[in-house]
């Protein structure tokens, strides 16, 4: 199952809900950004250097990678066939990119595109997070308006206003 949106729409707190359900397993991401305050390597992200992640590329080990915002991420092909295999149902937290990539891929993923309520509100959340700067911010931002605009190549779309609401509809399309 791919979860996409704009960063600052609440994915991850989105897929940390639905992680809480027994048979369901993160897909965790690779990133050559520095980690965050509180983030774990391996647990939020593997923290890969960059000559690291472009080797991978280059020995096909990514089922889908970007390079945003400056840094790469990418999703591990092992892990992800290696889950898929098992009958897990594996969660990608990832872009739109990836999320194209994925789908090329993997077409029978089922793909579910979270909205903010407004852009107000998406500008409001990723300046609350106070971890960029103004640059990066406005980068995001203009990175968001494209990647909503592509919301309709996604099976569903969800509007992340409440999160137990979002994760309440994220969980019935998981049953339909």
């Amino acid at each position: 199952m791919i979860v996409a949106g704009p960063s600052g729409v609440g994915k991850s707190s989105i897929v940390h809900e639905l992680l809480k359900k027994s048979g369901r397993k993160l897909s965790v991401s690779c990133t050559t950004r520095p980690p965050r305050e509180g983030e774990r390597d391996g647990v939020d992200y593997s923290f890969l250097g960059t000559e690291e992640f472009e080797t991978l590329i280059g020995k096909n080990g990514f089922a889908e990678y970007a390079h945003v915002h400056g840094n790469y991420y990418g999703t591990m092909r092992r892990p992800l066939d290696e889950a898929l295999s098992d009958g897990t149902v594996c969660i990608l937290d990832i872009d739109v990119q990836g999320a194209e990539q994925i789908k090329a891929e993997y077409p029978e993923a089922i793909s579910i595109f979270i909205l903010p309520p407004s852009f107000e509100v998406l500008e409001a959340r990723l300046r609350g997070r106070r971890t960029d700067d103004e640059a990066v911010i406005k980068g995001r931002l203009k990175r968001a308006k494209a990647e909503i605009s592509r919301q309709d190549e996604f099976d569903h779309r969800v509007v992340n206003e409440q999160l137990e609401k979002a994760v309440s509809q994220i969980e019935v399309i998981l049953k339909s």
